[in-house]
């Protein structure tokens, strides 16, 4: 759906659009939506967030771990969907000098390295760059369960602002 959409509005799809509509909140993980569809109806953004959320404790680590995994790396010239592309955009992350390309390329790949995953963070949460390379240089420091409980509650913060995009007030 084009613009903003009534919770009310989203609860009376039918199933396959109801999926459609929300198969991008979570990084190319329409199961998601799909775990949340027999929910229905929902009474606001809130509600629908924690069950989202909630879907995907659920699922376990293999999912979760997938889920993580289907994220695209920050600051890399990559296909991503239009939310990233317009999140990271907001950041400037497409557009950044050698030197500071080359910092983000170094730490990704240690982060990756590390715990098997692309370093996530809400980026609609940080004050600019600098703040983003400096989270992700604490992070490489975090043991691998601090790490996968940190980066599944970005995805979530991340999940709340495309939410609160697509949701009408």
């Amino acid at each position: 759906m084009a613009g903003p959409v009534a919770i009310q509005q989203l609860n009376a799809l039918p199933a396959a659009a109801f999926v459609a509509c929300l198969s991008d909140i979570f990084e190319h993980s329409p199961w998601v939506a799909e775990a949340v569809l027999p929910q229905r109806p929902f009474a606001d953004v809130a509600s629908l967030h924690a069950a989202m959320v909630a879907a995907v404790d659920a699922a376990g680590p293999d999912a979760a771990l997938a889920l993580l995994r289907a994220h695209p790396e920050l600051a890399r010239r990559a296909p991503l969907t239009a939310a990233s592309a317009a999140e990271q955009g907001g950041m400037g992350l497409d557009r950044l000098a050698a030197d500071e390309a080359a910092r983000f390329d170094a730490l990704n790949f240690a982060y990756r390295e590390r715990f098997g995953f692309p370093f996530i963070v809400a980026v609609r949460g940080q004050r600019d760059r600098a703040a983003i390379l400096a989270a992700l240089a604490a992070r490489l420091e975090h043991d691998p369960p601090t790490e996968l409980a940190a980066a599944l509650a970005e995805v979530a913060k991340i999940a709340r602002f495309r939410l609160d995009d697509l949701i009408a007030a």
